[in-house]
């Protein structure tokens, strides 16, 4: 009995241990008129959130934004130079994409933005395989592809004409979902494969108590974790506190780590109890971080702010600039496609079509 006893605990370790990942490959593409000292064209590739390439109609390349990337192409010498082409032979179809479009909704001048997104997600434990392929114009949606139908939705009146053409080109559509559920998983799983010492990464972060005067919320501030699933909150008496508490969002270090910071309001209550109060810090598969809110812990400058002012380096700036403009399609439930080197141009004809 002790024997199945013992069995059945390091059954449960292993299942704790053994966590469920969701692995991300994305794609964003951008075309642009109307933005002065912009590039026309800006295409960037991320896995699990980190940037991993990035070509824009300045530098006509394709260029790694990781270390780990070079490992990609010890298999293929060429990869750099097939991607550079994919990036030339997407550009081409965006510009002519913008300007359909333009002429479908009667614009001419000022600034319009066209673009896309699509990639895939891999859950590492069930195999479950989401693959989304979004474009949007102005930033708002205008077409869609249902992977389920293998049709496109349009959500624009002026995007039927576009769902028209390429619902009736089936052999692009039975590449598309071809794509979506193996091809793109594959070159996830190699990404995955060869920058896991980064990407999974499991490294607990430093916790630090800051406040900016007497008078101010007192923030914990945690920094050098690798998760974009961490959790940090504050407690009192076991429990987690919501009432004067702001949680801000995770964002990335310049070195692949990211931070975080949680803030709670005190004015209310006597220094006496503040002792009672507890910043906790949770990543999945590893024991929780807790540092109690003691006076002589916390950072405290009334005239010097420099310890709070953390350098953050956005790897994405198109990115921003997508955000800026208002396009938000990416849906992390209801997700889509990344591109593969594109060898002939008959492929490139079927994964880059004109509106």
């Amino acid at each position: 009995m002790s024997t199945m006893r013992t069995l059945i605990l390091l059954i449960l370790m292993g299942i704790q241990e053994t966590e469920s990942v969701t692995h991300s490959l994305r794609y964003f593409y951008m075309a642009s008129s109307g933005i002065p000292n912009f590039p026309s064209y800006v295409s960037v590739g991320l896995v699990d959130d980190d940037q991993i390439s990035y070509c824009d109609s300045i530098n006509n390349e394709n260029i790694p934004k990781q270390d780990w990337m070079s490992n990609v192409s010890l298999d293929n010498p060429h990869y750099w130079e097939e991607e550079t082409l994919t990036c030339l032979a997407k550009q081409e179809t965006f510009k002519e994409n913008i300007e359909i479009v333009k002429q479908r909704f009667n614009q001419t001048g000022g600034v319009h933005v066209y673009q896309q997104m699509y990639g895939c997600d891999w859950d590492n434990e069930t195999g479950e395989v989401k693959g989304y392929d979004q474009i949007g114009y102005n930033g708002e949606d205008f077409i869609a592809l249902d992977l389920n139908t293998s049709l496109w939705i349009a959500a624009k009146p002026e995007a039927v004409l576009t769902k028209q053409k390429w619902d009736n080109n089936k052999y692009a559509l039975q590449y598309e979902k071809f794509y979506f559920t193996r091809v793109c998983v594959d070159w996830l799983k190699k990404y995955v494969s060869s920058g896991k010492t980064s990407l999974i990464k499991k490294g607990l972060p430093s916790l630090s108590l800051l406040q900016r005067s007497q008078s101010s919320p007192v923030s914990c501030h945690a920094t050098g974790f690798y998760s974009n699933r961490a959790e940090m909150f504050w407690r009192k008496h076991g429990e987690e506190l919501h009432h004067g508490v702001v949680k801000g969002e995770i964002l990335s270090n310049n070195d692949g780590t990211s931070q975080m910071t949680v803030n709670i309001n005190l004015l209310s209550v006597p220094p006496e109890d503040w002792t009672k109060y507890e910043c906790v810090f949770q990543l999945p598969g590893e024991k929780d971080l807790v540092t109690k809110l003691e006076k002589e812990k916390i950072r405290s400058n009334d005239g010097n702010l420099s310890f709070i002012i953390i350098p953050i380096i956005v790897a994405v700036v198109v990115l921003a600039l997508i955000t800026v403009i208002g396009f938000i399609l990416y849906k992390k439930k209801n997700a889509k496609r990344h591109p593969s080197p594109v060898q002939t141009y008959e492929c490139q004809e079927q994964m880059f079509p004109t509106a």
